[in-house]
């Protein structure tokens, strides 16, 4: 086996004819051009992923920051949403309790005005009761006198003959002549 080192400094072995090829040594290569490969990253790549990880450093922190402002901003707007709500749950307490006593108080206007109207009504039925007695009391009373009249014009006309007739009307006639006389 070779050494390493001979194998990639020693030109002999290479072409000069302008073809191209690889070395198929493994050992030899590989670990020599990843060393050289990771020192070329390292030198050259260490600025840019320095550089790469301080922007992504600065858009985390700048996200943080945007974040916990936006987080102030709506802790802020739940506070007031809150203290909004707790307002207009004491409004809404508030209009409950006037609806419950102005519920209240229509339902005592009501039974006093029903309680009138009742009462007035009982004193329409008295009155119309009354009324009625008095109809038929004064019917009842016609009635009778209607009939006590006709009794007695019967029983007049049954017993009254026409000289008894013609001495009533003239005695009548004759009370009324004083009574006039008396006038004047």
């Amino acid at each position: 086996m070779k050494n390493g080192t001979e194998s990639f400094v020693s030109l002999g072995h290479w072409p000069l004819a302008g073809s191209f090829g690889f070395n198929t040594d493994i050992l030899a290569t590989n670990l020599i051009n990843l060393s050289v490969v990771f020192g070329v990253l390292i030198f050259f790549g260490k600025g840019v992923l320095s550089d790469l990880l301080d922007n992504r450093k600065q858009r985390i922190l700048t996200t943080i920051r945007n974040s916990e402002e936006l987080q102030g901003g709506a802790i802020e707007q739940l506070e007031k949403a809150r203290a909004r709500l707790r307002k207009i749950e004491m409004e809404a307490d508030q209009y409950r309790a006037k609806g419950y006593s102005e519920i209240e108080q229509e339902k005592v206007n009501l039974i006093h005005s029903t309680s009138k109207t009742l009462d007035q009504l009982e004193n329409y039925k008295n009155e119309t009761i009354h009324f009625e007695q008095q109809t038929a009391i004064t019917q009842v009373r016609q009635r009778v006198l209607q009939r006590a009249l006709q009794g007695a014009l019967g029983t007049l006309n049954s017993c009254l003959t026409d000289e008894l007739h013609f001495h009533t009307v003239s005695a009548n006639i004759a009370m009324f002549g004083v009574m006039k006389e008396r006038k004047d």
